[in-house]
């Protein structure tokens, strides 16, 4: 299986995991018993996530060390790890940590052996793969079209932004903002977008989602160091296209509750979003003075 993790770990996350689940066979010129137990340090450095998610992890019953120390420490094995390994995979697949949960329990409901197991991964990982390449697509093609002066039509719009396109979005956002500094700025900035420059725009926003979410999630109150800090990579994201200052981003984040459709593109990401992200820049503003 091929894990997602970083790239300097993951040889190493591997030979962990072959040595994990090799029943006593002798790896790397020693032998590894199955009843090896990792510490949650090492199970966070190896996999290149913190202690804390982890521990997260771990009170939502997602992933529950099979073991814990006499002091209580935790304590991971192998089959810890293959399902932690399972676990990222689908995170970084853009699954919310409740639809990993089912997923994997319903696979040891149903009895799935690795390789069945693999098979559905596999499948969920071409569907998701045909569905981004389709928008890559649309993607380039607008582009394209934007950058050589055409207009695409509405036909190609839709099939580009979905079923939720609408034309009269294009309409109102000219004609509330149209005039405003931000826009001009925004248009301008766009204009010298390259192909590569709205590629990395699309991989940071998808990064900035699941860790948006994966902070919402944790429980993180507005105004704590990790809600400030996803309210300041907020504000980062939009500085891309135009100047924005505290006051701009409380108007953006007022919006986001005062607008339906703007409410909505949180709430799909996980329910309450849009209100913690609304509060968690209002404190972080506040803060800021």
């Amino acid at each position: 299986m091929v894990l997602t993790l970083t790239l300097r770990e993951a040889p190493e996350w591997n030979s962990l995991r072959q040595r994990a689940g090799a029943k006593g066979k002798v790896m790397s010129d020693r032998t590894v018993s199955a009843a090896r137990r990792y510490t949650v340090g090492e199970v966070a450095r190896l996999a290149g996530v913190t202690v804390r998610t982890l521990h997260h992890y771990g009170d939502i019953g997602l992933l529950v060390p099979s073991d814990r120390t006499s002091a209580g420490y935790r304590q991971y094995s192998g089959a810890d790890l293959d399902r932690l390994a399972r676990i990222l995979y689908y995170r970084d697949l853009g699954f919310p940590l409740d639809a990993i949960g089912t997923l994997l329990d319903e696979a040891a409901r149903d009895g799935l052996d690795t390789v069945a197991h693999l098979r559905r991964q596999h499948r969920l990982l071409t569907d998701r793969l045909s569905r981004v390449q389709a928008m890559v697509r649309a993607i380039e093609k607008e582009m394209e079209a934007a950058m050589s002066g055409n207009e695409l039509t509405a036909e190609e719009k839709l099939e580009i932004f979905g079923e939720g396109y609408d034309p009269a979005y294009e309409q109102e956002a000219e004609q509330r903002w149209g005039e405003t500094a931000a826009w001009k700025q925004s248009q301008a900035r766009t204009k010298q977008f390259t192909k590569d420059d709205w590629q990395q725009v699309k991989a940071d926003m998808d990064a900035f989602n699941a860790r948006l979410v994966e902070v919402f999630r944790s429980g993180a109150q507005p105004g704590s160091p990790e809600a400030n800090a996803v309210a300041e990579e907020h504000r980062a994201s939009i500085e891309v296209f135009y100047d924005c200052d505290y006051a701009m981003q409380r108007n953006l984040a007022d919006m986001y509750l005062a607008d339906e459709r703007f409410t909505k593109t949180y709430e799909d990401l996980a329910a309450g979003l849009a209100q913690w992200l609304h509060d968690a820049i209002h404190a972080n503003a506040d803060q800021q003075g």
